[in-house]
C-alpha cells in the first residue's frame, strides 16, 4: 500500500536527501517560450503547523490551507487571514484535516477528514459548520461534480481500502462507494458527468461516470509511475498526470492515450492548469515548481523549472491573476520511530515557521 504523503512530497524522505535533489533541480530548463514565473511575495502563517492541499475558491478569492487543527482561510486580495474552519479549531490531531472542495452554486463547502473518515460540510460565507458525512476509511482527496451537485473523496490509506465515496451536495447524504482497482490519491471532475481519479498503486487512471456510480474505464499510462497529482484542461479534454517517477504524462480524457511527457522534480504532490495561460505546473517537495504548456500541434513541452523551497509540495492556482500559491515551513527531522502524535513518522514543522510562497509571472 502506498504510504500517505509527507511534508516533504508522495514519501517521506530523508531531509539530506531531499537537499540534494534540490541541488540537482534547481537549474532553469526552457522548451519553447519561456514563462518568466518567479517568487512575487511571502507571507508568515504563524498558526499553521502542517498542511496537505491548498484549495482557491474564486468566487469568494478565498485560499484554503488545511491545518492539523482544522482549516486556515486567507483571502488572497489583502493577504490577511480571513477565519477557520471549524472557529474555533477543535479537530486536533496529525494528518487528519486534508482538503477543501467548493460548491459555489450552493454556497457551501466541503472538508475532507481522514480520522474520523468523514466530509465536512460549512458555509462558505459565514465559515460555518453545517454538517458531517461519514466516508469510508481513509479519506484524503476530494471534488465537487458540478455536474451531479455530488462531492466525491478518494479513500485509499488505511486497511486495504481502494475506493471513492460519492455523497449529495444539497442533502448530505452518502451515496454509495465505488471500488476501485489500486490505491487512489487525486481525482478531476469535468463538469459532464465523469470523475477521473489517479489510481497510484497500479499506475493507472480510471474514469467514474459520475450519475451511475459505475467505474467505466481504467488506463495504463506509461511512463508514469506512482501518479499523485492530476489537473486537466477541460476544453481540449486533456489530462496532466504528475508522477513519482519524476514525470508529467499528458493523457487524452477520451481515450486515455498518453500523448506527451515532461520531467518534474522530487515529491510531485499538486497539479494544475490555467485555462487563461495554458499552462500546467506541477509543484514538489524537493523544491521546484514545474511549468509546461501544450503547443499548438499538440505536443507538452517543458518551459520552465523555477526554484521554490523545500517542502512546498501542494498549490493553489489563481485564475484571475494567474498566481500560484505554495506553502512551506523549517522542519524538524523526523522521529527515528513513529509516536502516537506522529504515527507517519513525518518530517515536523517547526511552530511559527509556517509562510505561504506567491509565484507570478
Amino acid at each position: 500500500m502506498r504510504p500517505r504523503r509527507g511534508a516533504w512530497g508522495g514519501r517521506v524522505r530523508r531531509i539530506g536527501a531531499v537537499l540534494s535533489v534540490l541541488g540537482l533541480s534547481s537549474a532553469v530548463g526552457v522548451a519553447g517560450p519561456v514563462a518568466g514565473y518567479h517568487l512575487v511575495r511571502r507571507v508568515d502563517l504563524p498558526t499553521v503547523t502542517g498542511w496537505d492541499y491548498l484549495s482557491l475558491d474564486p468566487v469568494r478569492r478565498d485560499l484554503y490551507v488545511s491545518n492539523n487543527s482544522g482549516i486556515v482561510v486567507v483571502d488572497v486580495d489583502t493577504l490577511r487571514i480571513r477565519g477557520t474552519v471549524p472557529s474555533p479549531p477543535t479537530w486536533p490531531g496529525v494528518g487528519l484535516v486534508h482538503g477543501v472542495a467548493f460548491a459555489d452554486d450552493l454556497g457551501r463547502g466541503f472538508v475532507s477528514r481522514e480520522q474520523p473518515p468523514s466530509i465536512v460540510t460549512f458555509d462558505l460565507s459565514s465559515l460555518a459548520v453545517l454538517r458531517s458525512t461519514p466516508t469510508d476509511v481513509g479519506t484524503d482527496a476530494i471534488v465537487y461534480d458540478p455536474a451531479t451537485r455530488r462531492v466525491f473523496t478518494a479513500n485509499g490509506k488505511h486497511r486495504g481500502v481502494h475506493d471513492v465515496t460519492a455523497i449529495d451536495a444539497v442533502t448530505g447524504r452518502a451515496l454509495g462507494d465505488v471500488a476501485l482497482p489500486g490505491v487512489p490519491e487525486f481525482a478531476v471532475a469535468d463538469g459532464r458527468g465523469h470523475l477521473y481519479v489517479n489510481i497510484a498503486s497500479a499506475s493507472e487512471l480510471g474514469r467514474i461516470d459520475t450519475r451511475t456510480l459505475r467505474l467505466t474505464a481504467v488506463w495504463k499510462i506509461a511512463p508514469c509511475r506512482d501518479p499523485s497529482a492530476l489537473a486537466m484542461d477541460p476544453v481540449r479534454r486533456r489530462l496532466f498526470a504528475a508522477c513519482g517517477n519524476r514525470v508529467m504524462v499528458m493523457v487524452s480524457a477520451n481515450d486515455g492515450r498518453v500523448l506527451g511527457s515532461v520531467p518534474t522534480g522530487a515529491g510531485t504532490d499538486a497539479a494544475v492548469f490555467d485555462p487563461g495561460t495554458g499552462d500546467v505546473f506541477a509543484s514538489n517537495g524537493a523544491g521546484t515548481l514545474t511549468v509546461a504548456r501544450t503547443t499548438r500541434r499538440g505536443r507538452l513541452v517543458l518551459v520552465q523549472q523555477v526554484p521554490t523551497e523545500p517542502g512546498a509540495r501542494t498549490m493553489a492556482l489563481d485564475a484571475k491573476t494567474h498566481r500560484i500559491f505554495l506553502v512551506t515551513a523549517r522542519f524538524a527531522a523526523p522521529p527515528a520511530k513513529p509516536t502516537p502524535a506522529n504515527p507517519h513518522g513525518y518530517p515536523t514543522a517547526i511552530p511559527g515557521t509556517a509562510r505561504l510562497l506567491i509565484y507570478g509571472r
